[in-house]
């Protein structure tokens, strides 16, 4: 089958790959129909992992259902599905209790699977023609039918999930004040899910233009980082901070001049929160960063204001999100119409056309912050 290869830093090809077949009787196979490329591939495309030559990228993944496995009960050929980006088990101690970003069977000396990333386990990505999904009654969400709400259902095996986890881990409540830092997918499905859960006034913070008028398209409030300090911009139209504050950026940010400085967000997000308020993080933070700026960075410590956050008695949750917590209510709120993620689904393009689509998506060309693949 053709697939994405990741050749070396910023070197990524179509190829022949071998079929995925049943592996277990737990398995079954998926014709893919779309696959999202996502910020969190361009960590590993850029050269900023570990990533060995040879990884087969994508884990924002939908299909068709082509073979099924024995021991698969409740699903059948021809079903319709999206994968969450977690490859998980679902009968760990960590999967009972819902966490299923940090399953503890399906990544040996590591808490967390997914497809197609670096330190997640062995399992191919789906930014190819098919794609095998382990464990997968229990990772195989059901869509309708046919090709309704294409876009939109691709949205659900990560970006929807990850900005509604957010405001999650932030406890997001109605009536509220948010800042979001960062305008890209996931920061854009953050805000929008804090509307989604009733906040009053939600902040966008980012430089580039088309990101930050899409962020005012769906009722937030663009704050552009290059014309002064955010913090500043935020908590002057604000009584003293947001209640609430969400990184939809993390390792790999910038300041206005384009100098990388990987605790900018976290630091910003201290200063614009107001006492007692919560901040939850989603944006990526590595414990390995070859491309850091810092000697200490590369090994994934920061230099974070934690006197303030103390003294103002802020509170943190942290991490990657666990999909099926959300997927199953976000997919019916797309259903019911009072949903519609693909708003920020800015290009349809073949799998051929892959290595281009990253190129431009890394560079940030307007029209390229989320592209779908359809195989």
């Amino acid at each position: 089958m053709k697939a994405v290869v990741y050749e070396g830093p910023h070197d990524v090809a179509v190829k022949d790959v071998r079929d995925p077949r049943i592996e277990q009787p737990t398995d079954v196979i998926v014709r893919i129909t779309t696959s999202a490329i996502c910020g969190s591939d361009l960590h590993m495309y850029e050269g900023r992992t570990v990533a060995e030559p040879g990884i087969v990228f994508g884990h924002e993944n939908m299909g068709v259902i082509e073979e099924v496995g024995q021991g698969v009960t409740s699903l059948a050929e021809g079903d319709r599905v999206s994968m969450p980006f977690n490859v998980a088990c679902g009968f760990c101690r960590n999967c009972l209790a819902g966490d299923t970003a940090f399953c503890l069977t399906v990544n040996p000396g590591g808490a967390g699977g997914a497809y197609g990333y670096v330190g997640m386990g062995p399992y191919d990505g789906g930014q190819a023609e098919y794609l095998r999904v382990p464990f997968a009654d229990f990772n195989c969400l059901p869509l309708p039918q046919g090709t309704e709400h294409e876009d939109d259902f691709a949205m659900l095996a990560d970006i929807f999930p990850t900005g509604y986890h957010a405001t999650e881990l932030a406890d997001v409540s109605p009536g509220e004040t948010v800042a979001v830092y960062g305008a890209g997918p996931v920061g854009l499905m953050a805000a929008y899910s804090a509307m989604l859960r009733g906040a009053s006034r939600v902040f966008v913070v980012d430089k580039v233009q088309d990101r930050l008028d899409l962020a005012e398209q769906i009722g937030a409030e663009p704050i552009d980082f290059t014309q002064g300090s955010a913090p500043e911009q935020i908590v002057d139209r604000t009584s003293g901070g947001t209640d609430k504050g969400i990184d939809a950026v993390g390792y790999q940010a910038t300041v206005a001049e384009g100098e990388e400085q990987p605790a900018i967000v976290l630091n910003n997000l201290i200063a614009t929160v107001r006492p007692t308020g919560r901040l939850g993080v989603v944006g990526l933070y590595l414990p390995e960063d070859p491309g850091a700026p810092s000697e200490e960075a590369a090994k994934g410590r920061l230099l974070i204001d934690i006197g303030t956050y103390f003294e103002k008695g802020l509170s943190m949750g942290s991490g990657q999100a666990n999909v099926k917590a959300y997927n199953r209510q976000l997919r019916d709120l797309i259903i019911a119409e009072r949903a519609k993620p693909s708003f920020v689904v800015s290009k349809r393009a073949p799998l051929d056309e892959a290595p281009e689509a990253y190129e431009r998506f890394d560079r940030r060309e307007e029209g390229y912050s989320k592209v779908v693949l359809t195989p």
